[in-house]
Protein backbone atom coordinates (compact mmCIF):
# COMPACT_ATOMS: atom_id res chain seq x y z
CA UNK A 1 0.00 0.00 0.00
CA UNK A 2 0.94 3.78 -0.86
CA UNK A 3 1.23 6.27 2.21
CA UNK A 4 -1.59 8.48 0.41
CA UNK A 5 -4.78 7.78 -1.18
CA UNK A 6 -7.69 10.07 -3.02
CA UNK A 7 -10.62 10.13 -1.54
CA UNK A 8 -13.84 12.61 -1.69
CA UNK A 9 -14.23 15.03 1.24
CA UNK A 10 -17.25 17.28 2.30
CA UNK A 11 -15.36 20.41 2.52
CA UNK A 12 -18.50 22.23 4.13
CA UNK A 13 -21.90 21.24 4.68
CA UNK A 14 -23.85 22.29 1.00
CA UNK A 15 -25.31 20.83 -1.67
CA UNK A 16 -23.26 18.20 -3.82
CA UNK A 17 -20.94 20.72 -5.33
CA UNK A 18 -19.56 20.29 -1.76
CA UNK A 19 -17.80 17.24 -2.76
CA UNK A 20 -14.01 17.24 -3.43
CA UNK A 21 -11.51 15.09 -4.52
CA UNK A 22 -8.55 15.26 -2.06
CA UNK A 23 -5.69 12.97 -0.82
CA UNK A 24 -5.61 11.29 2.47
CA UNK A 25 -3.31 9.31 4.58
CA UNK A 26 -4.24 5.38 4.31
CA UNK A 27 -5.50 4.24 7.32
CA UNK A 28 -4.34 1.29 9.49
CA UNK A 29 -5.90 -1.02 11.05
CA UNK A 30 -6.93 -1.40 14.45
CA UNK A 31 -7.46 -4.35 16.70
CA UNK A 32 -10.37 -6.28 14.92
CA UNK A 33 -10.21 -3.93 12.00
CA UNK A 34 -9.25 -4.57 8.12
CA UNK A 35 -8.34 -2.27 5.48
CA UNK A 36 -9.92 -2.82 2.23
CA UNK A 37 -8.76 -1.67 -1.37
CA UNK A 38 -12.04 -0.29 -2.33
CA UNK A 39 -13.39 -1.28 -5.83
CA UNK A 40 -16.69 0.24 -5.30
CA UNK A 41 -18.41 2.62 -3.02
CA UNK A 42 -22.31 2.56 -2.64
CA UNK A 43 -24.05 6.30 -2.51
CA UNK A 44 -26.68 6.10 -0.13
CA UNK A 45 -29.22 8.87 1.33
CA UNK A 46 -27.41 8.65 4.75
CA UNK A 47 -24.39 10.45 2.43
CA UNK A 48 -26.00 12.87 1.72
CA UNK A 49 -27.64 14.36 4.55
CA UNK A 50 -24.25 13.84 5.99
CA UNK A 51 -22.93 16.18 3.62
CA UNK A 52 -25.71 18.44 4.21
CA UNK A 53 -24.66 18.93 7.30
CA UNK A 54 -27.81 16.83 8.95
CA UNK A 55 -26.06 13.78 9.92
CA UNK A 56 -22.93 13.98 11.89
CA UNK A 57 -20.86 10.28 11.64
CA UNK A 58 -20.19 8.81 15.11
CA UNK A 59 -17.07 10.21 16.77
CA UNK A 60 -14.86 7.19 16.33
CA UNK A 61 -15.52 6.91 12.63
CA UNK A 62 -14.04 9.07 9.58
CA UNK A 63 -15.03 12.26 8.44
CA UNK A 64 -15.07 10.74 4.93
CA UNK A 65 -18.93 10.11 3.68
CA UNK A 66 -19.43 6.09 3.10
CA UNK A 67 -21.02 3.59 4.36
CA UNK A 68 -20.69 0.78 2.08
CA UNK A 69 -17.75 -0.39 -0.25
CA UNK A 70 -16.51 -3.56 -2.45
CA UNK A 71 -12.97 -4.53 -2.12
CA UNK A 72 -10.23 -6.41 -1.42
CA UNK A 73 -8.53 -7.19 2.65
CA UNK A 74 -5.05 -5.59 2.22
CA UNK A 75 -4.07 -5.15 5.81
CA UNK A 76 -5.35 -7.27 9.09
CA UNK A 77 -5.64 -5.87 12.43
CA UNK A 78 -4.89 -7.46 15.44
CA UNK A 79 -7.09 -10.62 16.82
CA UNK A 80 -8.77 -10.74 13.17
CA UNK A 81 -10.52 -14.20 12.42
CA UNK A 82 -11.57 -15.30 9.26
CA UNK A 83 -10.46 -13.01 7.11
CA UNK A 84 -7.01 -12.92 5.16
CA UNK A 85 -4.86 -10.78 2.54
CA UNK A 86 -6.25 -11.14 -0.53
CA UNK A 87 -10.19 -12.32 0.36
CA UNK A 88 -12.63 -10.41 -1.70
CA UNK A 89 -15.47 -9.04 0.59
CA UNK A 90 -18.29 -6.57 0.76
CA UNK A 91 -18.84 -4.63 3.95
CA UNK A 92 -20.94 -1.84 6.14
CA UNK A 93 -18.76 0.50 7.18
CA UNK A 94 -18.58 2.84 9.85
CA UNK A 95 -17.75 5.58 7.32
CA UNK A 96 -14.72 6.59 4.53
CA UNK A 97 -15.75 4.44 1.60
CA UNK A 98 -15.03 7.53 -1.04
CA UNK A 99 -11.84 6.42 -0.51
CA UNK A 100 -9.17 3.96 -2.22
CA UNK A 101 -8.68 2.29 0.77
CA UNK A 102 -11.40 2.28 4.03
CA UNK A 103 -10.68 0.82 7.59
CA UNK A 104 -14.22 -1.35 8.89
CA UNK A 105 -14.16 -3.83 11.82
CA UNK A 106 -13.75 -7.20 10.38
CA UNK A 107 -16.96 -8.93 11.71
CA UNK A 108 -19.48 -6.33 9.72
CA UNK A 109 -17.65 -8.05 6.08
CA UNK A 110 -19.55 -10.86 4.32
CA UNK A 111 -17.57 -12.34 1.15
CA UNK A 112 -18.70 -11.40 -2.63
CA UNK A 113 -21.75 -13.61 -3.21
CA UNK A 114 -20.19 -16.57 -5.86
CA UNK A 115 -21.17 -15.29 -9.74
CA UNK A 116 -21.24 -11.60 -8.39
CA UNK A 117 -18.99 -8.66 -9.40
CA UNK A 118 -17.49 -6.33 -7.30
CA UNK A 119 -19.85 -3.57 -8.25
CA UNK A 120 -23.10 -5.42 -7.87
CA UNK A 121 -21.44 -6.35 -4.21
CA UNK A 122 -20.97 -2.70 -3.21
CA UNK A 123 -24.55 -2.13 -3.22
CA UNK A 124 -25.56 -4.82 -0.61
CA UNK A 125 -24.40 -4.18 3.03
CA UNK A 126 -26.56 -1.22 3.27
CA UNK A 127 -29.74 -1.63 1.73
CA UNK A 128 -28.98 -5.32 3.08
CA UNK A 129 -28.24 -4.81 6.40
CA UNK A 130 -31.10 -1.88 6.74
CA UNK A 131 -33.83 -4.14 5.17
CA UNK A 132 -33.30 -6.97 7.28
CA UNK A 133 -33.11 -5.95 10.37
CA UNK A 134 -36.10 -3.43 9.91
CA UNK A 135 -37.99 -5.69 8.06
CA UNK A 136 -37.64 -9.46 9.50
CA UNK A 137 -36.28 -8.54 13.03
CA UNK A 138 -37.97 -5.46 13.89
CA UNK A 139 -40.52 -5.47 11.70
CA UNK A 140 -40.97 -9.47 11.96
CA UNK A 141 -42.39 -9.68 8.83
CA UNK A 142 -44.11 -13.94 7.90
CA UNK A 143 -44.88 -15.57 5.35
CA UNK A 144 -48.53 -14.50 3.87
CA UNK A 145 -48.40 -10.87 5.51
CA UNK A 146 -49.40 -8.08 3.49
CA UNK A 147 -46.04 -5.86 3.54
CA UNK A 148 -46.04 -2.06 1.95
CA UNK A 149 -43.15 -0.68 1.47
CA UNK A 150 -42.95 2.96 0.60
CA UNK A 151 -40.19 4.53 -2.11
CA UNK A 152 -40.23 1.11 -3.89
CA UNK A 153 -37.86 1.89 -6.39
CA UNK A 154 -35.26 2.74 -4.61
CA UNK A 155 -32.02 0.96 -2.85
CA UNK A 156 -33.87 -0.05 0.14
CA UNK A 157 -37.33 -0.53 -1.63
CA UNK A 158 -36.32 -2.96 -4.22
CA UNK A 159 -34.14 -4.52 -1.99
CA UNK A 160 -37.27 -5.10 0.59
CA UNK A 161 -39.67 -6.42 -2.43
CA UNK A 162 -37.28 -9.25 -3.10
CA UNK A 163 -36.64 -10.11 0.11
CA UNK A 164 -40.04 -9.83 1.29
CA UNK A 165 -40.77 -11.76 -1.57
CA UNK A 166 -38.30 -14.21 -1.82
CA UNK A 167 -39.78 -15.32 2.21
CA UNK A 168 -43.40 -15.46 1.19
CA UNK A 169 -45.22 -12.05 2.14
CA UNK A 170 -47.84 -10.79 -0.17
CA UNK A 171 -45.87 -7.35 -1.07
CA UNK A 172 -47.28 -3.88 -1.87
CA UNK A 173 -44.91 -0.71 -2.92
CA UNK A 174 -45.33 2.83 -3.44
CA UNK A 175 -43.80 4.53 -6.70
CA UNK A 176 -43.82 8.44 -8.54
CA UNK A 177 -44.08 7.16 -11.85
CA UNK A 178 -45.27 4.09 -14.24
CA UNK A 179 -41.36 3.53 -14.57
CA UNK A 180 -41.10 2.85 -11.24
CA UNK A 181 -44.41 1.05 -10.94
CA UNK A 182 -43.23 -1.23 -13.22
CA UNK A 183 -40.02 -2.42 -11.97
CA UNK A 184 -41.46 -2.81 -8.78
CA UNK A 185 -43.78 -5.52 -10.27
CA UNK A 186 -41.13 -6.84 -12.48
CA UNK A 187 -39.02 -7.39 -8.89
CA UNK A 188 -42.08 -9.70 -7.30
CA UNK A 189 -44.59 -7.04 -5.65
CA UNK A 190 -48.28 -8.10 -6.05
CA UNK A 191 -48.96 -4.03 -6.40
CA UNK A 192 -47.59 -1.15 -7.28
CA UNK A 193 -49.18 2.21 -6.40
CA UNK A 194 -48.91 5.25 -8.28
CA UNK A 195 -49.01 7.71 -5.28
CA UNK A 196 -49.17 10.63 -7.24
CA UNK A 197 -52.50 9.09 -8.80
CA UNK A 198 -53.54 6.93 -6.33
CA UNK A 199 -54.35 6.53 -2.21
CA UNK A 200 -52.31 4.04 -0.64
CA UNK A 201 -54.91 4.05 2.33
CA UNK A 202 -57.44 2.90 0.04
CA UNK A 203 -55.46 0.20 -1.08
CA UNK A 204 -54.32 -1.31 1.52
CA UNK A 205 -57.84 -0.91 3.12
CA UNK A 206 -59.37 -2.85 0.55
CA UNK A 207 -56.91 -5.92 0.56
CA UNK A 208 -57.98 -5.96 5.04
CA UNK A 209 -54.93 -3.48 5.88
CA UNK A 210 -50.83 -3.86 6.44
CA UNK A 211 -49.60 -6.02 8.61
CA UNK A 212 -46.26 -4.39 8.21
CA UNK A 213 -45.53 -0.88 6.12
CA UNK A 214 -41.50 0.27 6.13
CA UNK A 215 -41.59 4.02 6.19
CA UNK A 216 -38.87 6.38 4.56
CA UNK A 217 -41.23 8.92 3.71
CA UNK A 218 -42.61 10.58 6.96
CA UNK A 219 -44.56 13.75 7.08
CA UNK A 220 -48.15 13.10 6.32
CA UNK A 221 -47.09 9.75 5.60
CA UNK A 222 -47.13 8.78 8.95
CA UNK A 223 -50.97 9.35 10.06
CA UNK A 224 -51.62 7.78 6.65
CA UNK A 225 -49.71 4.54 7.72
CA UNK A 226 -51.62 4.29 11.10
CA UNK A 227 -54.81 4.37 8.66
CA UNK A 228 -53.36 1.91 6.17
CA UNK A 229 -52.55 -0.67 9.09
CA UNK A 230 -54.67 -3.47 9.82
CA UNK A 231 -54.76 -4.86 13.52
CA UNK A 232 -51.70 -5.71 15.38
CA UNK A 233 -49.94 -4.28 12.88
CA UNK A 234 -46.77 -2.56 12.61
CA UNK A 235 -45.19 0.12 11.38
CA UNK A 236 -41.03 0.88 10.60
CA UNK A 237 -39.45 3.77 10.38
CA UNK A 238 -36.20 3.96 8.89
CA UNK A 239 -36.11 7.91 7.72
CA UNK A 240 -37.97 10.98 7.12
CA UNK A 241 -37.47 12.82 3.83
CA UNK A 242 -40.75 14.80 4.53
CA UNK A 243 -39.93 15.62 7.80
CA UNK A 244 -40.25 13.49 11.55
CA UNK A 245 -42.76 16.32 13.04
CA UNK A 246 -46.71 15.24 12.39
CA UNK A 247 -49.82 15.60 14.48
CA UNK A 248 -50.90 12.06 15.26
CA UNK A 249 -53.99 10.82 16.60
CA UNK A 250 -52.66 7.80 18.88
CA UNK A 251 -55.84 6.57 20.21
CA UNK A 252 -56.30 4.56 16.71
CA UNK A 253 -52.94 3.24 18.11
CA UNK A 254 -54.31 1.86 21.31
CA UNK A 255 -57.30 0.29 18.93
CA UNK A 256 -56.16 -1.26 16.51
CA UNK A 257 -53.34 -2.55 18.85
CA UNK A 258 -50.61 -1.05 16.53
CA UNK A 259 -47.03 -1.35 17.43
CA UNK A 260 -44.83 2.03 16.05
CA UNK A 261 -41.21 1.70 15.69
CA UNK A 262 -38.13 2.54 13.98
CA UNK A 263 -34.18 2.89 13.79
CA UNK A 264 -31.15 4.05 12.42
CA UNK A 265 -28.10 1.91 11.31
CA UNK A 266 -25.08 3.77 11.94
CA UNK A 267 -25.12 4.35 15.26
CA UNK A 268 -25.71 0.84 16.60
CA UNK A 269 -22.73 -0.59 18.08
CA UNK A 270 -20.27 -2.98 16.30
CA UNK A 271 -21.73 -6.22 17.73
CA UNK A 272 -25.27 -5.11 16.94
CA UNK A 273 -23.80 -5.16 13.15
CA UNK A 274 -21.82 -7.80 13.74
CA UNK A 275 -25.33 -10.13 14.56
CA UNK A 276 -27.01 -8.66 11.31
CA UNK A 277 -24.15 -9.55 9.36
CA UNK A 278 -24.25 -13.54 10.69
CA UNK A 279 -28.24 -13.24 9.93
CA UNK A 280 -27.29 -12.00 6.46
CA UNK A 281 -24.86 -14.62 5.58
CA UNK A 282 -27.18 -17.83 7.04
CA UNK A 283 -29.98 -16.45 5.49
CA UNK A 284 -29.65 -14.12 2.57
CA UNK A 285 -26.16 -15.46 1.11
CA UNK A 286 -27.77 -18.14 -0.25
CA UNK A 287 -30.55 -16.30 -2.15
CA UNK A 288 -27.97 -13.73 -3.51
CA UNK A 289 -25.43 -16.48 -4.62
CA UNK A 290 -28.55 -18.73 -6.40
CA UNK A 291 -29.49 -15.45 -8.12
CA UNK A 292 -32.89 -15.70 -6.12
CA UNK A 293 -32.30 -11.76 -5.27
CA UNK A 294 -29.79 -9.37 -6.83
CA UNK A 295 -29.45 -5.49 -6.53
CA UNK A 296 -31.04 -3.29 -9.27
CA UNK A 297 -28.21 -0.94 -10.54
CA UNK A 298 -29.31 2.33 -11.81
CA UNK A 299 -25.95 4.00 -12.47
CA UNK A 300 -21.79 4.10 -11.89
CA UNK A 301 -19.82 7.32 -11.97
CA UNK A 302 -16.18 7.57 -11.17
CA UNK A 303 -14.96 8.80 -7.54
CA UNK A 304 -14.25 12.31 -8.90
CA UNK A 305 -17.66 12.59 -9.79
CA UNK A 306 -19.10 11.80 -6.07
CA UNK A 307 -21.05 15.24 -6.80
CA UNK A 308 -22.81 14.60 -10.00
CA UNK A 309 -23.69 10.66 -7.90
CA UNK A 310 -25.63 12.77 -5.38
CA UNK A 311 -27.03 15.24 -7.67
CA UNK A 312 -28.65 11.80 -9.61
CA UNK A 313 -29.45 10.34 -6.30
CA UNK A 314 -31.16 13.53 -4.95
CA UNK A 315 -33.19 14.16 -8.08
CA UNK A 316 -34.97 11.26 -7.66
CA UNK A 317 -35.10 9.63 -11.19
CA UNK A 318 -32.99 6.62 -9.95
CA UNK A 319 -34.71 3.15 -9.92
CA UNK A 320 -32.00 1.03 -7.80
CA UNK A 321 -28.38 1.36 -6.95
CA UNK A 322 -25.93 3.84 -7.18
CA UNK A 323 -22.09 3.49 -6.81
CA UNK A 324 -19.03 5.09 -7.40
CA UNK A 325 -15.79 3.34 -9.35
CA UNK A 326 -13.02 4.07 -7.01
CA UNK A 327 -10.43 1.36 -8.40
CA UNK A 328 -8.39 1.63 -11.55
Amino acid sequence: MTQMMRAVEITKPGGPDVLQLTERPVPEPQAGQVILKVAYAGVNRPDALQRAGAYDPPQSASDLPGLEASGEVVAVGAGVEGLAIGDQVCALLPGGGYAEYVATPAAHCLPVPSGMGMKEAACLPETFFTVWSNVFTRGGLKAGERFLVHGGSSGIGTTAIQLANAFGARVFATAGSAEKCEACVNLGAERAIHYRDEDFVGVMRAEGGANLILDMVGGDYIPRNVKALAEDGRLVQIAFLQGPKVELNFAMMMVKRLTLTGSTLRPQSDLAKAKIAQDLREAVWPLLEAGKVAPVMDSEFDLAEAAAAHARMESSGHIGKIVLKVAG
